[in-house]
């Protein structure tokens, strides 16, 4: 079945087949071209390179020396391409392979340990001691000191930070979450911005990442990883065959 023609541009005529090409090469970024509009946009594209290129043609640009030393250049990238596109081309990664690379690297595939805490920030040690008397004492709970006291922007929402890993924070502060009991509450802690009370949540404990949720990603790095192997090799075959003799910069 031929390919629809969109637009006649003297001789030459654009299909659909070519709009559909243009958008492809266009990668991630083609995606915003599907649709009507889009496509719309990129006909009037190749209709204004018809347009150039049977102007050209009628000039005789392809005589210009210029242009030449252009296509010269152009097919020299091309080439260069295409060599890398056929040195890698039957570069392989099973299933196999990326199992075996997992079992022998568990130690790359371990989830840290996280803490999960809020604090109140204030700007001394004697406010950060009589705020943390009234939450023992019982007058008010921690989320309701840290809406009220805190300057840091978690106090909205109670002083919550969410879960973080170990170096995620700064060293003061870091240590302390990462010592305490799920529970406690503690503090004053000095930090570079201030004193802090600090109760800790929650712990979550080190775990080994299943081979499931690093499959994909594990591939497609061991198929780089190859790839890049297998390009530094034929380069290391052409400078024999083609010795490279180095200028100083």
């Amino acid at each position: 079945m031929e390919a629809k023609v969109l637009a006649t541009v003297g001789t030459k005529t654009i299909t659909e087949a070519d709009v559909d090409a243009f958008i492809m090469q266009l990668g991630q970024r083609g995606q915003a071209y599907q649709n009507p509009q889009g496509r719309a946009m990129v006909l009037e594209q190749l209709i204004n390179k018809a347009l150039l290129v049977l102007d050209a043609t009628r000039n005789l640009y392809e005589r210009d020396a210029e242009f030449k030393a252009e296509l010269a250049r152009v097919k020299e990238d091309l080439l260069a391409n295409y060599a890398v596109e056929k040195a890698i081309r039957d570069v392989r990664v099973n299933d196999a392979d990326v199992e075996a690379y997992y079992n022998e690297n568990k130690a790359q595939f371990v989830q840290g340990a996280t803490v999960n805490a809020s604090h109140i920030l204030v700007d001394s040690e004697e406010k950060a001691a009589e705020i943390l008397a009234k939450i023992k004492a019982g007058e008010m709970t921690f989320e309701d000191a840290a809406k009220e006291f805190s300057t840091c922007p978690s106090g909205k929402e109670g002083g919550n930070l969410g879960d973080f890993g170990r170096g995620q924070m700064v060293p003061e502060f870091d240590e302390a979450c990462f010592t305490m009991e799920v529970g406690q509450t503690a503090g004053p802690v000095k930090t570079q911005f201030g004193y802090h009370l600090i109760r800790l949540n929650s712990k979550g404990e080190e775990t080994e990442m299943p081979f499931d949720a690093v499959k994909a990603q594990l591939k497609e790095k061991l198929m780089q990883d190859k790839q890049q192997a297998a390009y530094q090799s034929k380069l290391n075959q052409l400078k024999i065959l083609y010795p490279v003799d180095r200028a100083s910069l």
